[in-house]
């Protein structure tokens, strides 16, 4: 593990687990989380034999907390720092929610010559909030209402998220992990409150639609059909029509966490993808 720093002077946070020769797989983690949220990814694919790694977004985790920067031309730009600074080349990247709206931007623009192929899990592209151009999106009061919580108590909105829709906790008859829920918790604590404030707004409102018709490496959407987070009709449904050479892989009843709630599955369908 180690920092890098982008031209704008902010520190990121890294981690570099594997063979240097081998190919690299690199993951980018959702909102208002830290690479550590790919814990179970990273241990798999780095005892597969891979080179694994991992950054925490500006703002988020180990990285600073600066002020300024949280959109996604910047989390683009701050994760091809650390591809550069790596040089990382025949990487899969693979992106989480917010982070497969990172992983999408860097591979339209930052990624010529050193992507092979990406994934977009449960992620937020084309564009999450409703509008006229949108009208199967979310409403914006409902990123309105996520702003005024975590600006009220930032603490309890993060219990919350976790214990109820991240992981589908909040349906009848789940089975409950309390690990889960204060890992995510954890992580989420440990960035900063103005970063996660500001990143709702790059979540949400950032069209990536052009950037989704640039990429053309072979690319995996996967998502649950009961993400509650970002509902499948808006985002997957839509991504597929826009990507030249993309597959859609639906998880019926999988929450939006489920990289980490059904791992096993997740990690076998990941390491089919990246081998084929």
């Amino acid at each position: 593990m180690g920092y890098v720093t982008t031209t704008d002077g902010v520190q990121i946070f890294y981690k570099d687990w594997g063979p240097r020769e081998a190919q690299p797989i690199v993951f980018h983690h959702g909102w208002p989380l830290s690479s550590d949220d790919w814990d179970a990814q990273m241990l798999f694919f780095v005892n597969k034999g891979y080179r694994v790694v991992a950054h925490d977004r500006r703002g988020h985790g180990r990285s600073s907390q600066v002020s300024d920067g949280h959109d996604m031309d910047h989390y683009a730009a701050d994760a091809a720092a650390v591809a550069e600074h790596l040089n990382l080349r025949n990487a899969v990247h693979i992106g989480h929610s917010t982070g497969g709206g990172e992983a999408a931007r860097y591979v339209a623009r930052h990624g010529k010559g050193r992507v092979a192929k990406a994934v977009l899990m449960s992620a937020v592209p084309p564009i999450m909030v409703r509008s006229a151009t949108n009208p199967g999106g979310t409403p914006i009061e409902v990123f309105d209402g996520l702003r005024a919580a975590l600006a009220a108590n930032r603490s309890q909105f993060f219990l919350d998220v976790a214990s109820g829709p991240f992981y589908g906790f909040n349906r009848p008859g789940a089975k409950v992990s309390q690990g889960m829920i204060q890992n995510w918790w954890r992580q989420g604590m440990m960035g900063s409150a103005k970063a996660h404030y500001e990143g709702i707004k790059a979540f949400s409102e950032t069209d990536q639609t052009e950037d989704l018709k640039l990429i053309d490496v072979p690319t995996l959407v996967m998502h649950g059909d009961d993400d509650q987070v970002v509902p499948i009709d808006a985002a997957a449904r839509l991504s597929i029509k826009l990507l030249k050479n993309g597959k859609l892989k639906v998880y019926p009843g999988f929450p939006h966490g489920m990289l980490t709630s059904h791992a096993d599955v997740i990690n076998a369908d990941l390491l089919a993808f990246i081998k084929d």
